[in-house]
């Protein structure tokens, strides 16, 4: 459990970062062109989940994410035996949780600032932490297939 305190904290400290850089330097509901055409860094502010689901309703994300942590401790994580691989997942996991639960706790929203657009297409606009989560999900998904693959071989 330390190894995936530290690194959470590694990952809350990027994407905490990250956003005060952000805030900073490019003004709200401005971009800066990276890639013309594909993709910018912007500053907008989230209310609600991925993809503005449930926007306005800061309480219940904030909730949702305490219960998510809790969760995760308790039936994830608590009293296993974990790779290195699950220790990274995991830690990427919690570490993105915490990082939009800062922003939703302190500000009420999420700073979001990675927009990218393929032709007609507007890709809802995400941050660093966004990206955790959706590695962790992935990889533990990943983990998850592989055991059970492993166990119906023996």
């Amino acid at each position: 459990m330390k190894k995936i305190s530290i690194y959470s904290f590694i990952v809350i400290l990027i994407d905490q970062i990250i956003k005060i850089i952000i805030s900073n330097n490019i003004s709200y509901l401005k971009s800066v062109e990276v890639i013309p055409n594909f993709f910018y860094i912007s500053n907008v502010h989230n209310t609600g989940a991925a993809w503005s689901m449930f926007s306005g309703r800061q309480i219940s994300l904030i909730i949702i994410a305490v219960i998510a942590l809790i969760c995760i401790y308790l039936f994830l994580i608590k009293n296993k035996k974990l790779n290195n691989f699950e220790i990274i997942a995991y830690s990427l996991l919690i570490g993105g949780i915490c990082g939009n639960l800062i922003d939703r706790i302190v500000f009420n929203y999420v700073i979001d600032y990675l927009e990218f657009i393929f032709g007609t297409y507007h890709y809802p606009i995400f941050n660093f932490a966004d990206i955790c989560i959706v590695l962790a999900t992935t990889s533990l998904i990943f983990i998850s297939l592989k055991e059970d693959l492993c166990k119906k071989s023996k």
